[in-house]
C-alpha cells in the first residue's frame, strides 16, 4: 500500500504541475488555458526531436524546452490572448481549445499517433532503497524536481517583490494601476511562466510515459478537476489537490480499479459540495 501511494504521489507530481501552470494563468489572467495540456505535449515531443534530430541530452532539454514553450506562450498572448481578453472569457476558452487541436493535428501529421521512444537518462537509471521498498532512480528524481519547484514558485510568489506585484495586480488591478504599477507588464510573462511549467512536465513526462500527439488531452480533463478541487487562482491548492489526486487515483486503481477513472471525479463532486470555492478558494483564490 506504502509503495502504491507512493506511485500516487509521482503521478502527482505532473499533476501538481499542470494544475501550478493553470492557476498562475488563472489567477492573473483570469484565462481558462484549455491548451495546457497541447502545451505539455509539445514539451514531451520537444525533448524526443531534440534527442533524436540534434542528440540533445536530456539535461539540456530539461531547462532548454520550457524556456523555448515560455517564449511561444509570451507570443501567443501578446498577439492573440491579450486581444481577447476585454471581451467575454468564452472567447479565449474558445481560442486555446481550438489551438489545442492544431497543436495536436500538427504533431499528428508530422509523427502519426504512435508512441515515440525516449531514454530514461543513464545517471537515473537503477533503483533507490527507501527502507521499506526500492523505487526507480527517475521517479523519484520527478517527484522531487515538482517539489522544488512548486516550493519555489510558491515562495517567489509569497515572500518577494515580484510575488507582491503578481498578487496585488491579481486582487486590486485598478488599485495596483493607480499606485504607478503597469500591470499589463507582468500579464505577459505570467503567462509565458505557466506555459513553461506545462513545457517541465512534458520534458519530465517523456522517460515515463509514451511520447504521442495524445498525451496531452488524455490528462488535461483530469488537471481541470484538480485545479477546481484546490480551488481556481489558489497555488497552494492546486499543489495539495495534484498530490491528493495521484494518491487517491493510484489506491483507487489498486483497491477499486473499476472506479479508478472516475474517482477524481467523484472527489471533485464531494468538495464542491462541501465548499464550492474549492478547498483553498476562498483563502487563497487571488494568490
Amino acid at each position: 500500500m506504502l509503495q502504491q501511494a507512493f506511485n500516487g504521489l509521482v503521478g502527482g507530481a505532473f499533476y501538481a504541475l499542470l494544475a501550478l501552470g493553470l492557476s498562475v494563468i488563472f489567477g492573473m489572467l483570469h484565462v481558462v488555458n484549455f491548451a495546457h495540456g497541447a502545451f505539455y505535449m509539445l514539451g514531451a515531443f520537444g525533448s524526443y526531436v531534440l534527442l533524436d534530430s540534434f542528440g540533445v541530452s536530456f539535461w539540456l532539454a530539461l531547462p532548454l524546452v520550457p524556456v523555448v514553450l515560455g517564449v511561444v506562450g509570451i507570443v501567443l498572448e501578446r498577439l492573440f490572448i491579450r486581444r481577447l481578453a476585454p471581451l467575454d472569457p468564452l472567447y479565449n476558452f474558445l481560442f486555446t481549445f481550438g489551438l489545442a487541436l492544431i497543436l495536436q493535428d500538427l504533431v499528428k501529421r508530422q509523427y502519426g499517433v504512435q508512441s515515440q521512444p525516449y531514454p530514461r537518462p543513464s545517471a537515473l537509471g537503477g533503483s533507490l532503497d527507501l527502507g521499506l521498498f526500492t523505487y526507480p532512480t527517475y521517479q523519484v528524481f520527478v517527484l522531487v524536481v515538482s517539489v522544488l519547484v512548486c516550493g519555489g514558485v510558491w515562495v517567489v510568489l509569497t515572500r518577494t517583490r515580484v510575488g507582491m506585484i503578481v498578487r496585488a495586480s491579481t486582487e486590486r488591478p485598478e488599485l495596483t494601476r493607480a499606485l504607478g504599477i503597469d500591470v499589463a507588464r507582468w500579464v505577459t510573462p505570467v503567462f509565458g511562466f505557466g506555459v513553461a511549467l506545462a513545457g517541465l512536465a512534458g520534458v519530465l513526462a517523456a522517460p515515463m510515459r509514451a511520447v504521442n500527439p495524445l498525451m496531452g488531452a488524455d490528462l488535461i480533463i483530469t488537471v481541470f478537476a484538480v485545479v477546481v478541487i484546490g480551488g481556481l487562482g489558489s497555488v497552494f491548492g492546486s499543489v495539495a489537490a495534484g498530490f491528493t489526486v495521484g494518491v487517491v487515483s493510484a489506491l483507487g486503481y489498486y483497491y477499486v480499479p473499476s472506479l479508478s477513472q472516475t474517482l477524481v471525479f467523484i472527489l471533485m463532486a464531494i468538495v464542491l459540495l462541501w465548499r464550492p470555492a474549492g478547498l483553498f478558494g476562498r483563502e487563497e483564490a487571488t494568490i
